[in-house]
């Protein structure tokens, strides 16, 4: 199963915050042997976030959703869900229980009653409205849960909530998948060449060793090696030294001036 992320916000596409979610969760993957196959930003706009979420739905990829969940005007991203799954939304009962025990802490760390029936806490509740049939996860930060459909969550935007809930679900919910996607890479610097010119051993590669790809990082001004490409291939460790070896045994024979090796 592919691993996606979608990151939900006005504030990260108009460059008011930087997104904190893709470094990180390409990090927590990285560490159980996993990686991120894609990852879409969008906007606080519902019409783009449902058609978004109607592709993770459809994609059968395990897929986080950071951002939009809570309660406010611009927060969109539960009813978006519901949409995009032509669901009706309600009061998760586990959420309702969770969200009231969280303003009750609120009440008594300020010295106040609790009041159930205050408009606020009424409007509270909201961040508990889940399409019909999710399922919780917890946020050991301060008690209001994200949700779950199938093998989409959702988080809240704030990175000191949704990093570990979705350490949560990765060591919990797919701890069996951990070590299932580990790749190897390997690659060489190419001094002088043009890609054009590399494309057809390139292609060759791929042609020859199912299962691996080959990657071109060409660069122009790097300040040790200046004007270069960085040349390889990555995939299952076997068949990435095969592929390797045959790599550089067809730049050789293109007579190509080659630099420092890279394994990963």
């Amino acid at each position: 199963m592919n691993f996606g992320l979608i990151i939900v916000g006005d504030e990260i596409l108009s460059g008011k915050r930087r997104d904190a979610h893709m470094p990180r969760v390409i990090e927590l993957l990285a560490a159980r042997g996993l990686a991120l196959a894609w990852c879409r930003y969008v906007g606080d706009e519902r019409a783009l976030i449902t058609e978004v979420l109607r592709h993770a739905f459809a994609s059968g990829d395990i897929v986080f959703c950071c951002g939009g969940i809570g309660a406010t005007p611009d927060d969109h991203t539960r009813q978006c869900a519901a949409a995009a799954l032509g669901r009706q939304l309600e009061l998760h009962p586990q959420a309702e229980a969770l969200i009231r025990e969280r303003m009750q802490d609120i009440a008594r760390e300020r010295g106040l009653v609790y009041e159930p029936d205050a408009p606020d806490n009424v409007h509270r509740l909201n961040m508990g409205v889940f399409p019909v049939g999710a399922g919780i996860i917890a946020n050991p930060y301060n008690k209001i849960p994200g949700f779950s459909i199938g093998d989409v969550h959702f988080v809240p935007g704030f990175p000191v909530m949704a990093h570990p809930m979705i350490e949560a679900l990765l060591d919990t919910r797919y701890r069996a998948l951990h070590g299932s996607q580990v790749q190897a890479e390997k690659s060489v610097i190419v001094f002088g060449a043009m890609e054009a010119a590399l494309t057809p051993l390139m292609e060759a590669i791929e042609r020859d060793h199912a299962g691996v790809r080959v990657f071109s990082l060409p660069s122009v001004d790097h300040p040790q090696y200046g004007r270069h490409i960085e040349l390889g291939v990555k995939g299952d460790a076997v068949r990435v030294d095969r592929a390797y070896l045959a790599l550089r045994e067809g730049l050789t024979a293109l007579g190509a001036a080659t630099g420092p090796e890279m394994v990963r």
